[in-house]
């Protein structure tokens, strides 16, 4: 006789299932397969609140007490994110937006009227192609001070600016050669350093090695500028992986994110289970007016928009 499915055997199903990748996923480094988990922290964080209120209701003691461990170590994760939000000096404003405009998506009127609705003073675009170029040219009237560097597939790029630069060019990062853009411009009396790249998305031995690499090299760039220095991107990496908080860590960077929210920005087709790997980071003595995430525009991520003061 096969064993009957109950609601109750359901409930405590995705209590285990929950309370197990809540505690693996903590521990990302020992394997990559592990790390692909480990970007649903938020995920994990209200799933076991929900199934906690469910086994209080049915008066569970052992997965009340398993959950209330679980729910707190999730926290523990997801909370300080809308905790100590870097502090706002008085200096000039500048609003940056960073959008992975994905490479197949043809919506060039939606990107223009989001970048209009905002009026960012700087604007960097990725997965630019060819016909992306074309399709934004009328960017060019606002923002007059624009570098590319477009390839075919995704990892192309693109900044477009109203303020000019001092320096703009890119470098082929390592190890695939994946254009990054390193560009300075002046704000009040300060050289602000801005560096933006797409390390691939780290699916297989391969590719995640090579995004650990490129990251490496981000991190590398960082430090090799003096003065404030700006970093953003979709680095394929949430705010909980180890590889990312290996950046903050070695870099002395942080997210602008933190006081604003988790802000998930991928995948749009599937809000429940959307992921923060859109960053804008910024080093000390930048500090963070506003974060938040744009309106849809056609690309499978959302817009990532950063008022910062300097």
């Amino acid at each position: 006789m096969q064993p009957k499915v109950t609601f109750v055997g359901l409930l405590q199903a995705a209590a285990v299932l929950t309370v197990a990748f809540s505690f693996v996923t903590g521990f990302d480094l020992p394997h990559r397969n592990i790390e692909l988990f480990s970007h649903f922290r938020l995920q994990y964080f209200v799933v076991s609140i929900l199934l906690l209120v469910a086994f209080a209701v049915l008066r569970n003691p052992l997965y009340v007490s398993l959950l209330v461990a679980t729910m707190l170590f999730n926290a523990n994760f997801v909370l300080p994110w809308y905790l100590n939000a870097a502090p706002s000096t008085t200096g000039v404003e500048l609003k940056l937006m960073h959008l992975n405009v994905l490479s197949t998506n043809s919506n060039y009127e939606r990107v223009i009227n989001a970048i209009d609705a905002e009026q960012p003073d700087v604007v960097f675009l990725q997965e630019v192609t060819d016909e992306w170029l074309l399709g934004t040219r009328e960017l060019l009237k606002q923002y007059p001070f624009t570098y590319s560097e477009p390839r075919l597939g995704n990892f192309g790029i693109a900044v477009f600016s109203k303020i000019p630069f001092d320096s703009v060019r890119h470098v082929n990062s390592p190890p695939l050669d994946y254009p990054t853009i390193v560009a300075t411009l002046t704000v009040g009396s300060d050289t602000l350093t801005l560096i933006s790249s797409h390390p691939t998305i780290p699916l297989g031995k391969h590719l995640y090695y090579a995004r650990n690499e490129q990251m490496e090299s981000l991190a590398g760039l960082v430090m090799g500028t003096t003065g404030p220095v700006v970093l953003l991107g979709d680095f394929n990496a949430s705010i909980w992986c180890a590889r990312y908080r290996e950046l903050e860590a070695s870099t002395g960077l942080h997210n602008v994110r933190r006081g604003f929210g988790i802000l998930p920005t991928w995948p749009i087709f599937m809000p429940f289970a959307r992921i923060p790997i859109d960053h804008i980071l910024v080093s000390d003595g930048i500090g963070v007016k506003d974060a938040r995430v744009g309106k849809r525009v056609g690309s499978d991520h959302l817009p990532l928009i950063a008022t910062i003061t300097l």
